[in-house]
This record gives C-alpha cells, structure tokens and sequence, in this order.
C-alpha cells in the first residue's frame, strides 16, 4: 500500500519552511530560507511578498532535492500557514502596491483607538478592544494616509490570502484570521455592517476579502504551471490553513477543550481551547472556528520575548559558544532584579502599545548575567499573568504544551514551568509544529482522517514533560508580585 504525504507551509516572522510530512507525522525533510524585514520609520516593520515567493521557491526546491521525485509525486494535499496581520494592498491585475505592513507594526495606534473608542457591542468578542496589529486598523491607516495606493487597490489582503492566491488563483480569506483580525463573528452573522459604520469605514466591503473559509476547507487545486515547477502532482488541493500561531497549537495537538498551549519564539502567543463562550477582562477572544471548528479559542500574547534575549545579548557584546549558559549562572530571583518584558509594548492582559521595558532592583553588586536571568523570568511572569487571567471555573489550565524556539533552552523551559506553576508538555515536532499543523490540515481536508483529533492522535507525538519545582514556585511569589506592580506603578510614565 502507497504511503500518503503532505506538505506544510509555515511563513513566520523571519522566515518560510517548507516541509514533507507522512501520515504519520513524521516530517522527512524540511529547508528554512530567511527574508528580510525593513524599519522605514520607528514602529513600523515592512516585507516584500516578493521575498517570500522566492524564499518559498528555495525551500520547496531543496525539499525536492532532499526527497526526490518519487516522494513528492505522492503529496496528496498542502496548507499554509503565516504571520497575521500581515497586510498588502493588491491592484485589479494582482499585483501589490506597496510592501507588506507586518503584523508587528504600530503605525495604525491612531486609527486601533478610534475603533475601540465606538464601544460597538461587537467588540465584546474581541476581548473590548482590536489590536494596532490587525488588518482594519492598517485598512483604515491606508485610507486616510496613502490615498494614492487606497484607490488603486482592488483589495487588501492577508499574507494568507496572497499565498494561497499564488498557488491557486483564488482570493478567500481563513475564518482563523477573520474571526481574530477582522472582526468576523459567526453568531452576528459574519461581518456586521452596523460595526463597520460605527466605526467610520463602510467601504471595508469593497477592499476586503469576504469569501472567508474554515480550516481544511478546499481553497482550490494548484495552477498546473506551479505544480510543474514544484515538481508536483497536477491537481493537488490546497486546504485553508490559518495564522500560524493557531496552526502551531494543531501541531502540538491541542485540539480538544481544556487544552492550552504557547508559542514561544521571539513572541509568545498563548492559546485556550473551550467548547463555550468565555468572556475575560485582557484576553483576546472568544474567537469561534479560530484553530478548529465548532471551538472558541482565548488568546493571549506577549509581543517580546525571544528577541529581548537577542536584543541582549547584542547590545552587550555577548558571545561565545554558548552565551546563553554563560549568562544564566545566576540563582532563581536575579538576587533582587526584576524586569518588565514590554520592550515593544504589552499585547495581553494591558492591552498596552506604549508600555516599556524595565529593570528595576539593580545595584553596583549586580552584572548583565543578572540582567539577562531577570530577563528570562520576566517573559515567564508575563507568561503566568495571562495564564491567571485566562482561567475561571470553566477553563481550569492544568498543563501547556509549548513550541517555538524557546523549547530548545531546557533552563528558560524549567523557569517558565516554576513560574507558572504548570507542566510544560512537548512533542515530537515542538520545534516545527506550524509545518506538521499545515500536514494535520491538509491529512483531514484530503480525507486521510475524519476529525482533528482523530489525526493528532497519529500525527503528534509527546516525548517529554517539564514539572514545575514547587518550592521555585514559591521562591518566585516575591518577585512576580514586585512585577505586576511595576507596571501599575510605572504605567502613568508611559504617556508623558
């Protein structure tokens, strides 16, 4: 019997992975190819769609190289998954009309507090506020500030939509960045109209993609001219993925309710699975259909945590061959230093985009290996207060399973579960689960499985558990204390 396989398409922040999985979930081979990011102003973060076609040529070339003619030619099926709101605006004739405004950039504050200032009861699903991150904002910043590139735009789309367009010819949007990123709400009918009036843009039906699809629903087979230069099968579906967070937490298996897990890359993205609407204070959400459907998901986020350590370790000249043991010789606590993770702001539960960075307890008796240990706990606190402000009665958080490139730092793992208190669950492919999710999508849009969970139980494997010391737990009380009053104390410093 002919095995079956399947590709993944991961587009993160710093890059695209392409990857071949079988229906097992064992990924055969995977390539990453960087691109670039650009920082014409301060706040704002551009990518060229460009980059990523050529970046994805690249990755799907060497995987081809790797695996060879016979296993490609058995790929039944591929999704795709990308960063969010990752925003183009596209002309009649399907080309872009300025780079990408990536999701990280900040330009559209102005236009994110006059949505929230209309208090329409639609944002109730959106934990009361939108994100300056998400696509209406940026839609809206277009509008009143590049009029030139608004009009000539026949839509504004998501990097999700751009790339499976590419493979396809087919405009939609994924229900995972709609419900999350634009305001979509099934239970009002999809995209209200009274909301987009309240908040002054009615014309978002002219510029948006309104065709919105669930995961492993078929976005269309692949262009047979690139199926022949992928080396693919002609006729290959291409299932709708979703924002790669999202994708992540498929790839980890959490698919049931009462499962939690987190990205931990350069940010964190937490993400709770319940099987009913549940409405908290800080926390993105409830988002319906947002990872799998027929399921809510809250989100919470922390917007820097992986790049402050780089950050860190650049600025002071850290090097070596192992920097981050080098500087992690310090006891649990930072002997008295505490650090605000805010560097680019605080996503969840402040809702914060102005909030800053702090190191608060420094003496002449303390060196940066104190800095750089405070600035590990600071994401684990961070990570606590919205694991804290996620549960309630109905949604008890017992354990998380996390991915990212984080997993592969066992002290920052270890610190994070005494901190939080939780277990630390990681599988097979924690490092890669946004190309094993895409493998999971497409396995269950093509058939090979009849639900989710049916296909993680084959797909995703668990290999190791991190348990929290509960005496660390302890010992870390004072300081996560001191943390969260930091920023009460400090918040009033941010607008002046």
């Amino acid at each position: 019997m002919s095995k079956s396989y399947f590709m993944g398409l991961d587009f993160g922040t710093q890059g695209v992975r392409c990857g071949v999985t079988d229906e097992q979930g064992n990924i055969l081979n995977y390539s990453e190819k960087k691109y670039q990011t650009t920082y014409p102003k301060p706040g704002w973060a551009e990518q060229s769609p460009a980059d990523w076609v050529e970046k994805m040529e690249q990755s799907i070339g060497e995987c081809y190289d790797k695996l060879g003619a016979e296993i490609f030619s058995g790929i039944k099926a591929m999704a795709v998954c990308t960063t969010s709101s990752t925003v183009i605006p596209m002309s009649d004739e399907d080309e872009y009309l300025s780079d990408a405004i990536l999701w990280m950039d900040n330009r559209s504050v102005e236009q994110a507090r006059r949505i929230n200032a209309s208090g329409h009861a639609l944002l109730k699903h959106c934990g009361k506020e939108v994100s300056v991150e998400w696509i209406v904002p940026k839609m809206m910043w277009f509008k009143e500030n590049r009029p030139d590139v608004y009009e000539k735009a026949e839509r504004i789309v998501e990097q999700q939509d751009y790339i499976n367009h590419h493979f396809t010819g087919r405009w939609c949007a994924s229900v995972s960045q709609a419900t999350c990123k634009s305001n979509f709400v099934e239970e009002a009918g999809g995209y209200d109209k009274s909301f987009f009036e309240a908040i002054g843009f009615p014309d978002f039906f002219e510029k948006a993609d309104t065709d919105v699809l669930r995961q492993a629903q078929p976005v269309g087979a692949i262009k047979d001219e690139i199926a022949d230069k992928y080396h693919l099968s002609r006729g290959i579906i291409v299932y709708q993925g979703g924002v790669d967070a999202h994708v992540n937490m498929i790839g980890l298996g959490v698919v049931n309710p009462g499962e939690t897990g987190v990205v931990m890359g350069s940010s964190f993205v937490h993400l709770s699975l319940t099987d009913q609407e549940i409405f908290k204070d800080g926390i993105w959400g409830p988002y319906k259909d947002a990872i799998i459907p027929d399921m809510y998901c809250m989100e919470g986020g922390q917007v820097s945590a992986g790049s402050i350590t780089k950050w860190f370790l650049n600025e002071f000249g850290v090097g070596g061959e192992n920097p981050y043991g080098t500087m992690a010789k310090i006891p649990a606590g930072s002997e008295g230093v505490v650090a605000l993770d805010f560097f680019q702001g605080n996503r969840t539960p402040y809702k914060d985009p102005v909030a800053k960075g702090i190191f608060y307890g420094i003496t002449l008796s303390h060196t940066r290996a104190h800095l750089y240990r405070a600035i590990l706990e600071s994401v684990a606190y961070g990570t606590r207060n919205i694991v804290e402000s996620m549960e309630s009665e109905e949604n008890k958080i017992n354990r998380l399973r996390g991915c990212g490139g984080v997993v592969f730092n066992p002290l920052w793992l270890q610190i994070i579960a005494d901190v939080t208190g939780k277990p630390i669950v990681l599988t097979e492919q924690s490092g890669n689960a946004g190309v094993l999710g895409c493998a999971v999508i497409a396995a269950v849009g093509s058939g090979e499985y009849e639900s989710f969970p049916q296909a993680c139980e084959h797909m995703v494997h668990v290999t190791k558990v991190v348990e929290p010391d509960e005496q660390a737990h302890e010992a870390y009380s004072g300081n996560y204390r001191k943390y969260l009053d930091l920023y009460k104390c400090t918040k009033h410093l941010n607008e002046i």
